[in-house]
């Protein structure tokens, strides 16, 4: 990624930004909180919890000093659990099914799976252990939430597990799209380190399709999970996306945390889009130290993808958002850097036959953003070369795979995460990915149960 022209990063102190923007729990915090929760037998938060965790259970061990259980509770439901956390839409999910919502406020579920988690994880004790070797192998393609996930489950069954990275780092987003000050590195590093304990063996930097062939790994183990997630941030397909400032969201999000970011300060920055990433994008820029951010939408406020709770944040941080904004031209100065986005408003308009209404543009309604970069963040775009090596079946890059099996069209490979997410299925959630990781290895487990169980 290309340096925008600016006050170098270094002339001002952008990490002390970035560091995690929401304090801890005291242990007098955890203690009061943890005390307030009535431990309801029929727990409404469980069952809004996507991987099942006891949080009653966990939430008793803290009010009682069983910390280590505490986040044995928590991780044994949901391996990437002290990401999540964080990251989790918490007050959509567990805190928004409290039954104490009724009569005063709900707990503080989040912060205090974030208060075990961080014992855990400052104590740096292996909180499981695995099993003996059953003789049976699985490949896994991506050390993301799915497939370490999966990994975690069959490596404590006695499987031999590898899993192949084409990144130096596992963890997948929350590793390296999900901006620091929200999900710090050593968090995801530490719940890879988790997964590496049970004698899991990761392969950095290969990439199936081009290092290993899709057809070696179909030999070489007895099942192949598909846990690899989603690429780049696709084009935008108008005039000017080359020039120099002009940056893919995910890309930009990710050199924040190796710590290479562009020089931003004092510069003026559209973000295109309004999902969870473009607000990433967003605020990013606002702590690498931009002076005005601006995000366009083709549609409005009540449209955007974002969380509720992601939108507030960006407000809080400043960023501006123009809705009904659609980019039509990047334009650039003499030099081939952005100069300004030309934009068109849109409005919503129902098609004849019913179904969401699509934005269209509004005759005469053409008018100029000045801008000194443009962040491209609409989606991503989907793995086909990697999907289409293994031969599966897919609709537009949507994996297609059994309901209850995640088994595809090879019997061999099942896949789970955003490989399979999206037309409807599912919701592309850290926690949900999770759970689809756990329920991918309960599927294999039971196809191929393990070679000494049968022979015993």
């Amino acid at each position: 990624m290309m340096n925008s022209p600016g006050t170098p990063m270094s002339d001002y102190g952008w990490e002390s930004r970035f560091t995690e923007m929401k304090p801890a729990m005291s242990g007098a915090e955890a203690m009061e909180e943890s005390n307030r929760c009535l431990y309801c037998y029929d727990a409404p938060c469980i069952k809004a919890c996507p991987t099942d965790i006891n949080i009653p259970s966990f939430i008793r061990k803290i009010s009682t000093g069983h910390l280590k259980g505490s986040a044995r509770t928590i991780m044994d439901a949901n391996p990437v659990g002290a990401s999540c956390a964080r990251v989790c839409p918490t007050e959509e999910l567990c805190e928004g099914a409290c039954v104490l919502n009724d009569s005063s406020k709900p707990i503080r579920i989040g912060d205090l799976q974030r208060y075990a988690t961080d014992w855990a994880r400052t104590k740096n004790e292996p909180l499981f252990h695995p099993a003996p070797s059953n003789g049976r192998t699985v490949a896994i393609v991506g050390a993301g939430p799915a497939g370490l996930s999966a990994a975690r489950e069959l490596g404590r069954a006695g499987y031999e597990v590898t899993i192949y990275e084409a990144k130096a780092k596992g963890g997948g987003l929350n590793t390296y799209g999900i901006v620091s000050f929200r999900l710090p590195e050593s968090v995801a590093l530490w719940e890879v380190q988790q997964v590496e304990a049970l004698g899991v063996q990761i392969r950095y930097g290969v990439r199936i399709g081009v290092d290993l062939s899709a057809d070696e790994i179909m030999e070489q183990y007895d099942s192949v999970i598909l846990a690899c997630g989603m690429g780049a941030v696709p084009m935008l397909g108008i005039e000017g996306e080359t020039l120099e400032g002009v940056y893919d969201a995910i890309e930009l999000v990710e050199s924040t945390k190796q710590g290479v970011p562009p020089a931003l300060h004092g510069l003026n920055v559209a973000v295109i889009g309004a999902g969870n990433t473009a607000v990433d994008a967003a605020t990013c820029s606002v702590r690498l130290g931009a002076e005005r951010v601006q995000m366009l939408y083709r549609r409005g406020e009540g449209q955007m993808t974002a969380y509720a709770f992601e939108y507030t944040f960006a407000k809080q941080e400043g960023v501006e958002f123009r809705w009904f904004t659609m980019p039509r031209r990047i334009v650039g100065d003499e030099n081939g850097r952005v100069r300004a986005i030309e934009c068109v408003k849109m409005r919503l308009e129902t098609p004849p036959g019913g179904g969401r209404a699509w934005p269209v543009p509004v005759e005469g309604s053409e008018f100029t953003i000045e801008c000194d970069t443009v962040v491209r963040a609409i989606g991503q775009n989907r793995l086909l070369p990697l999907i289409e090596a293994f031969g599966l079946k897919h609709q537009g890059g949507v994996v297609e795979v059994e309901p209850h099996t995640y088994r595809t069209s090879r019997p061999q490979v099942y896949a789970a995460g955003d490989v399979i997410f999206g037309q409807g299925q599912g919701e592309a959630m850290v926690v949900s990915a999770a759970q689809q990781g756990k329920m991918v290895a309960a599927a294999v487990m039971k196809a191929w149960p393990g070679k000494v169980e049968e022979t015993a």
